[in-house]
């Protein structure tokens, strides 16, 4: 890989903690100036329209810039080193100094690390830069461009142009039009955790530490762990957190750093299988909630969820103040009401409501997910498989896995497959194929503890996907497309996104395939799957114990 060296940090460079995202790269042929292929003459770059003006937005705001670009043209011998040299100076005379340069001076013969949509040159302009990955976004015109930063845990946005294949469209998390936009997305998204009198976003500041703060996320696992980092923000502005969950998400929020207090209750708006409205729970819960002494609630819910009837008997609960996201009208029963456009990542978009009501992450906390089960020294090379799901739409069908279990088998990997207590039919099925069977085995705890100590973990969109967020765990993630995968991703960890984006079930929300043959994950290949687990293990094997 040829490095330019970094330039030091402007004095108003981003922080750690000061924001979602430290840096922004950018795909250079495509995406900031037009595609010459093989350009070794600096008398034929042209930036793309208003590339100047957002580069320029960035730096005025304090985020660093950089290059990640394939140059096969000299491995091939198109150009010289000295013609690329010139070309990228010709670039920066145009578009303003970048802060660090990746190149890939390989063809696509080579197999090394660097070459997009291997994530080495993301990797390293992150520490170049002094960063992580994870703190870092990748805007560019095609899917190799996603896919590297997604490999790397970096976030990726996408500016198709006539080259881009629509698969590559369907696959990205997160698609503007033009570079311009895509600049805005990146810097709405940035000032999500600026305070309410900086951003607007709130009606109302919080005052000084409160001394009990009441959260809530009543749904799953998942959506309980996509919501810590907001939850440790507003830890760090109270002096107590009580958290309101129901009984699917309650094993999850068990493992949530700064919760002091739980309650339980099957909310009858929000629980798939509502226990029957009475007057009499709906009575000791109010009681409940207000014998916790909070002074201020804040309700997290999910995109299509209502926060208005909780705040209702939060009021009747004497709780002073409630902030929420709501598009409906809440009269007096919210005092920041906060809103967050579509497709936005569920952890953002928690973490924004929890600007919004005042409450800031720490200096230094990274606003990844993270639990509090332990973790092993080193991570293994051994492959978590977990099959389940928590609807049936977002599972593989069983043959599909065991497909999956037998070829890392094959291919000499240790493959562990774990699920529910109501999984183990189909967790033996499918560990017959060349895995250990594990279903109905480990507590939630456990699981998390068996998957931060492995090299990956193969497994859809479901709770144990961020689970592995949460302990860093890389992920093959076998999506199905029934909800926008730029919202229920795998938040800020390396992953390989598998399955059909595009299949007709995409953005139906549907709990039980509305298709034949569920085209959109039946049609995974064990080859696929074996070389995504390749990106993040590697080809040699170690057993651990």
């Amino acid at each position: 890989m040829t490095v330019l060296a970094p330039r030091p940090a402007a004095a108003t460079a981003a922080r750690a903690g000061a924001g979602l995202f430290d840096a922004v790269l950018f795909d250079r042929d495509g995406t900031l100036v037009h595609d010459v292929p093989y350009n070794g003459d600096p008398a034929l770059v042209r930036p793309v329209d208003g590339a100047r003006e957002a580069l320029d937005r960035l730096r005025a705001a304090g985020l660093r810039t950089g290059v990640v670009t394939n140059q096969s043209g000299l491995a091939r011998g198109r150009f010289t080193a000295a013609d690329l040299a010139a070309v990228h100076a010709r670039i920066e005379q145009l578009l303003g100094p970048f802060d660090t340069w990746q190149v890939c001076p390989h063809d696509e013969r080579a197999g090394c690390r660097c070459r997009k949509p291997a994530p080495g040159m993301v990797l390293d302009a992150a520490a170049a830069l002094g960063t992580t990955a994870e703190r870092c976004v990748l805007i560019g015109d095609i899917g190799r461009d996603v896919c590297a930063a997604e490999a790397a845990g970096a976030t990726a946005v996408l500016v198709p142009t006539a080259e881009t294949l629509l698969t590559e469209v369907a696959s990205a998390p997160s698609v503007t039009k033009t570079l311009g936009e895509a600049v805005d997305l990146v810097l709405h998204r940035q000032r999500y955790l600026l305070p309410p009198d900086a951003s607007g976003a709130g009606t109302a500041a919080a005052p000084r530490r409160r001394r009990c703060v009441l959260v809530v996320r009543a749904d799953s696992a998942g959506d309980v762990l996509v919501t810590g980092p907001a939850i440790r923000a507003v830890a760090a502005g109270a002096e107590r957190v009580v958290m309101l969950c129901g009984p699917r998400g309650r094993s999850a929020a068990e493992l949530l750093p700064g919760v002091d207090e739980l309650l339980q209750w099957r909310l009858p708006w929000i629980d798939p299988r509502p226990d029957p409205v009475e007057r009499a729970a709906i009575d000791a819960m109010v009681e409940r909630i207000a014998a916790t002494g909070a002074e201020e609630a804040v309700v997290f819910t999910s995109f299509h969820q209502s926060p208005l009837p909780l705040a209702l008997l939060l009021r009747m609960a004497g709780i002073g103040r409630i902030s929420a996201i709501s598009d409906d009208y809440p009269g007096a029963l919210l005092d920041v009401r906060h809103r967050v456009p579509t497709g936005v990542p569920e952890a953002e978009r928690a973490l924004s409501l929890a600007a919004a009501a005042g409450f800031i992450p720490p200096d230094g906390d990274d606003l990844r997910l993270r639990i509090t089960a332990p973790r092993p020294d080193r991570r293994g090379t051994h492959v978590v498989v977990h099959p389940g799901a928590s609807v049936p739409a977002r599972a593989c069908p069983p043959e599909v896995y065991v497909r999956i279990v037998a070829g890392l088998a094959a291919a000499g990997h240790r493959v562990l497959v774990t699920g529910g207590p109501d999984e183990t039919e189909l967790t033996g099925a499918v560990a017959a194929a060349g895995g250990t069977d594990l279903g109905g085995r480990t507590s939630m705890r456990e699981l998390a503890t068996l998957i931060a100590g492995a090299g990956c973990l193969v497994v859809g969109n479901t709770g144990p996907a961020h689970l592995a967020a949460a302990v860093g765990t890389p992920v093959v993630s076998l999506y199905a497309p029934t909800v926008p995968f730029g919202q229920w991703a795998p938040f800020r960890v390396p992953l390989v996104r598998l399955g059909d984006a595009a299949a007709p079930c995409r953005d139906s929300r549907a709990a039980v395939c509305p298709v034949p043959g569920h085209p959109c994950l039946s049609t995974v290949e064990p080859r696929a799957v074996l070389d995504a687990v390749r990106t993040f293990v590697g080809d040699t094997v170690e057993e651990t114990a």
